[in-house]
């Protein structure tokens, strides 16, 4: 059997997996349908890595190459770009990226019904890395970052609806939405931000407070200041 017929062969299992996903899913079945996903994403290759080009340091017979090339009056950058080039999938190929990262959509959706949006989140991640401009999944995983709503994932929440906003037509009721999403996302992460700062602000007070006790000082003797440029200036005072 060819690599080509186990592709298509996995490709078929998993093609039924995810119908019983898709079938438990349909039935407010959360748990049996990520579990589906789940066999059903498991059956697939793995994502391959896309090699990089290996530096000197670790490879000296390359860089002598690079050297010869370089003293018979050709550019090393064209081999470089050589090694940096993506190659294209096969037609194969695509349709194993194309199911892994509707499966890994799926398993992403399952992990928002269970509330479970850190997962989510994840799983939505993985689906991106087959398809960056997956829209829906693009949506769902900004929706989930806002659950969690932390200044770290309100913030990538915040990227990927500008991503989004690159992607559907400017004048279609998604890039309103968005935009919309947008404008209400602002003051959130603004609060996010001060809300974590002073937390963290206050736990480095509790250490400082008791190490600087030792001297006769306390942290009130140092005022932080903010510096306009969304950080912040430490004074030292008596």
């Amino acid at each position: 059997m060819t690599d080509m017929d186990t592709n298509v062969e996995l490709l078929r299992c998993s093609e039924e997996l995810k119908s019983e996903g898709n079938d438990h899913y349909r039935a407010r079945r959360w748990e049996d349908a990520l579990a589906a996903y789940r066999s059903a994403l498991g059956r697939l290759p793995k994502l391959k890595s896309i090699p990089k080009a290996r530096s000197p340091e670790k490879d000296s017979d390359a860089d002598e190459s690079l050297l010869e090339r370089d003293s018979s009056g050709q550019s090393s950058n064209e081999d470089m770009r050589k090694q940096d080039e993506v190659i294209p999938l096969t037609e194969e190929e695509a349709q194993v990226a194309k199911a892994r990262s509707v499966l890994n959509a799926n398993i992403g959706a399952c992990y928002v019904k269970l509330g479970e949006h850190k997962e989510a989140v994840n799983a939505c991640t993985e689906a991106l890395r087959d398809d960056p401009n997956y829209i829906k999944v693009l949506q769902r995983r900004a929706a989930s970052n806002e659950q969690l709503n932390t200044w770290s994932s309100l913030s990538s929440a915040q990227e990927d609806y500008n991503t989004l906003l690159g992607i559907v037509p400017e004048s279609s009721n998604e890039s309103r939405e968005v935009q919309r999403t947008l404008r209400l996302l602002k003051p959130r992460l603004e609060a996010a931000q001060k809300r974590e700062t002073t937390e963290m602000i206050d736990k480095l007070k509790g250490v400082g407070n008791s190490i600087l006790g030792n001297f006769g000082l306390s942290t009130d003797n140092f005022q932080f200041v903010p510096n306009g440029q969304g950080g912040y200036s430490m004074n030292f005072s008596r």
